[in-house]
């Protein structure tokens, strides 16, 4: 990892800049697979299937044998784990429901907000060098708390078996979705957003993916469909004290940078001796990895940058906007109070983002490059819409529809006016 000892503010921005895939005309490109899919359906989505993947398919959808018998392939310590990890995250999300509560703006006139659930809601799993079955319990659970009445499910196949990961199957069983398709990349998008013989459209798209998958969730908003939020490559910012075993925060790092090779590791200490430390730790346990070739990739292209103020440390962070921030230190909590941009918070010495990952109960599902200054992860609210209501009695609206007709008349919508006063002379 490059160290970088006290940099000036000024070269902050390039110490900070995220990798981008170099794919060469991106979005023409996928705007292709949107338009084909669209005219050309299920025989579109099976083509770029058997291209893309490598497998030739004769049904998209998972059959509900297949579904239900997908436990069976896991071993039970495995479905344990996923069992542990989905009430937690039921539990957590849960605590998100707001209760409704009627507002008395003035004598007369009710206000209240409720929640109503999105009706179709499209979930991407991806497959790809990995199967991310997390992903299902950190979309699908609040799916079905928030009410969702159908939710649709696409992952690619394994190129060696042709199937979805069972465990991806498992996970989905155990949050009641049922209608899942085989089907990955802007092909999967596509089919989400216009909808084929066999996959139903959506109204929102949830879920990560690689440059592709990305760009199809932003021309899908083109559309006029909503997506979770924009999403690249996962981060970490590691921040660890003096106190930080280095073995811990080398840990912390490789974690991330296993994801892929554009996975973006960054590191904030105080000195440059605990800076080459665990740069020397990190190579260390790197080589023990099974995805050694994606992690050492990534911190090929990642920072440790030497901070010796807590001051600059917090305005780095705070510029930078992780995805993640661990706060390795003793007093992370007091930390954490001046942090203010950042999509997920891990406090202290025994909190590895791992857990955040899987089964702490909050949800992976995060902004990415530098999005945590204006969005938030994925949450129940995510997959609801928020309706107001307003009610008036007789004294409401004698004493509230004056005020109307007055604002009405200076904005020269004679209309409005009318709709109170013809009430009020009938009262």
């Amino acid at each position: 990892m490059k160290i970088y000892d006290k940099p000036t503010r000024a070269t902050w921005p390039a110490l900070q800049q995220r990798a981008e895939a170099a794919t060469e005309n991106l979005r023409e490109r996928v705007e292709k697979i949107m338009e084909s899919v669209k005219s050309g359906g299920d025989a579109v989505v099976r083509q770029l299937t058997e291209q893309y993947d490598g497998v030739a398919l004769t049904s998209l959808a998972v059959a509900a044998s297949e579904i239900a018998a997908a436990g069976d392939q896991l071993s039970p310590e495995l479905r344990k784990a996923i069992n542990v990890a989905m009430a937690n995250i039921k539990r957590f999300h849960v605590s998100q429901r707001a209760e409704v509560e009627e507002i008395q703006t003035m004598p007369g006139v009710t206000c209240w907000r409720e929640s109503r659930g999105i009706d179709k809601v499209g979930l991407y799993i991806p497959g790809g060098t990995a199967p991310l079955f997390s992903t299902v319990l950190m979309l699908a659970v609040p799916a079905s708390l928030a009410g969702c009445e159908e939710v649709v499910l696409c992952s690619p196949p394994d190129r060696l078996t042709g199937k979805i990961h069972p465990a991806v199957l498992y996970a989905a069983s155990i949050c009641g979705i049922t209608s899942i398709f085989c089907v990955g990349g802007a092909q999967a998008i596509a089919a989400m957003t216009y909808g084929t013989e066999t996959v139903p459209a959506v109204y929102k798209l949830f879920g990560p993916g690689n440059t592709y998958v990305t760009m199809a969730k932003q021309l899908a908003q083109l559309e006029g469909l909503a997506i979770d939020m924009p999403a690249g490559p996962s981060e970490v910012l590691v921040c660890a004290d003096a106190g930080a075993k280095k073995e811990w925060v080398a840990a912390d790092l490789l974690a991330q940078a296993e994801h892929g090779s554009d996975s973006q590791v960054m590191l904030v200490v105080g000195s440059k001796k605990q800076a080459e430390e665990v740069s020397e730790e990190v190579m260390r346990q790197l080589s023990g990895l099974p995805r050694k070739a994606f992690a050492a990739d990534s911190i090929e292209n990642s920072v440790i940058v030497v901070l010796p103020e807590r001051k600059d440390q917090l305005d780095f962070i705070n510029s930078y906007a992780p995805e993640h921030l661990i706060l390795c230190m003793d007093d992370a909590r007091e930390m954490a109070k001046e942090v203010r941009n950042a999509g997920s918070i891990f406090l202290g010495y025994l909190t590895p983002e791992s857990v955040g990952d899987y089964a702490s109960g909050t949800n992976h599902t995060l902004p990415t490059n530098g999005y945590a200054r204006n969005y938030s992860g994925v949450s129940l609210d995510s997959f609801v819409t928020k309706i107001t209501f307003q009610e008036l009695t007789e004294e409401g609206l004698r004493t509230l529809g004056p005020e109307v007709v007055v604002m009405a008349e200076a904005e020269n919508l004679q209309g409005h006016a009318d709709a109170v006063r013809v009430r009020l002379e009938g009262l």
